[in-house]
């Protein structure tokens, strides 16, 4: 039985639990959801196609909830394959059916479909609108969340905003789970970059009346959205959620590993505040980054390698400057046997990103952790916790 998101309007996407990686990076240990809408009315819309991965499922969804009729419209809000994947099949079974986009979406689709579309082309800008009868849909141009095309749809009659990837998150529709967790961990690492883009189209959403919003990926959201809407202006402004401290190490022998456990015991003992422990070498680095954005601290416990920093905080360094991390007081933890390099580098990082304020103690260990590097990870910490 199809699940109905109002009375006139069907929810025909699909679960994927078979994926391992999103797009090819990000685990997705509970899979993933590919959302497509039906609007049925005096004309017919679908919102969006899926992921050819969903290709039968979400075909057949569509043929039971259009039970026997024929799509009048297929509004495409962005073209990525996980969402547009269906384009030229579903052009190509129903002839009739006229694609509701803008230009850019237009003039990138030839790109990816060797499809004739003339005469069955209906673009749109900012502001305008597509009657299909008792429904009306706005269209609302949001580029760069996160690619240049994309574009969200506000229904007025039952006040619904198709929101593209925007509210999305990790997870097939069957799990149950904390949905800002998985949330944060997509908006971070797909969309993070792309933050003031998003406060311009949280500007928009602000002017219009919304009761649901209903995602490209994850469930449809229908109660509480000033929560959901809260961490969307937080996470696009690139502020703290709450006061935490993250430690990130990168250990090659244990030793500096041992290092960071030691440092999350003494702020531990210092302070009621969440201080979490992850290693780069092993943890979903995907996680890591998006719990760095979530607290307001960061520890960088690093061994030297190369004349330079362990690769995997390296390569995690980079993440958070691709994705324009800010706003944060940072320590650092650096080791090396002969000649430490590593908190050179971390800091180099760090001096390159906007607004972080790096602690002036910085712990050198050699080699292995001896009382004096206990010592200073005291001062570090006091450092670290000082308002």
């Amino acid at each position: 039985m199809l699940n109905k998101v109002t009375d006139t309007i069907y929810y025909i996407g699909a679960d994927d639990k078979t994926i391992d990686l999103f797009e090819s990076q990000y685990k997705v240990p509970n899979g993933v959801s590919y959302n497509s809408y039906l609007i049925m009315d005096e004309k017919t819309a679908v919102m969006d196609t899926v992921d050819p991965r969903a290709t039968d499922a979400w075909f057949a969804n569509l043929d039971e909830a259009l039970n026997g009729r024929t799509p009048d419209y297929l509004v495409i809000s962005h073209l990525e394959p996980d969402h547009a994947g269906n384009i030229q099949r579903a052009a190509e079974k129903y002839p009739q059916m006229k694609l509701v986009s803008n230009a850019k979406v237009f003039a990138l689709l030839p790109q990816f479909f060797d499809l004739d579309l003339t005469d069955r082309c209906v673009t749109v800008k900012e502001g305008d609108t597509l009657n299909l009868g008792t429904h009306t849909l706005t269209f609302v141009m949001a580029p760069m969340v996160h690619w240049p095309e994309v574009m969200v749809e506000y229904e007025s009659s039952e006040k619904i905003l198709f929101s593209a990837d925007g509210f999305g998150k990790f997870g097939a529709l069957d799990t149950e789970e904390e949905w800002a967790d998985e949330a944060r961990r997509y908006f971070i690492n797909i969309v993070g970059k792309y933050g003031s883009q998003v406060q311009a189209l949280l500007k928009k959403a602000a002017g219009l009346e919304i009761s649901t919003i209903c995602p490209l990926h994850g469930p449809v959201l229908k109660e509480n959205l000033g929560y959901y809407l809260g961490l969307y202006d937080t996470w696009s402004s690139y502020r703290p959620e709450e006061k935490g401290i993250v430690i990130a190490c990168a250990s090659i022998h244990g030793n500096t590993k041992r290092a960071a456990e030691k440092m999350a015991e003494i702020l531990r003992k210092k302070t009621d505040v969440p201080v979490k422990v992850y290693d780069l070498a092993r943890d979903d680095m995907a996680q890591v980054i998006a719990e760095a954005y979530r607290y307001d601290r960061l520890v960088l416990a690093a061994a030297s390698y190369d004349g330079g920093v362990f690769l995997c905080m390296e390569d995690f360094l980079t993440h958070l400057k691709y994705k324009l991390f800010q706003n944060r007081k940072v320590g650092l933890i650096e080791n090396g046997t002969w000649a430490p390099s590593a908190g050179r580098v971390m800091k180099g990082y760090l001096e390159a990103m906007k607004n972080i304020q790096v602690c002036e103690t910085m712990v050198t260990i050699r080699s292995t952790m001896k009382k004096e590097n206990v010592e200073a990870m005291e001062q570090l910490a006091e450092e670290l916790l000082a308002e």
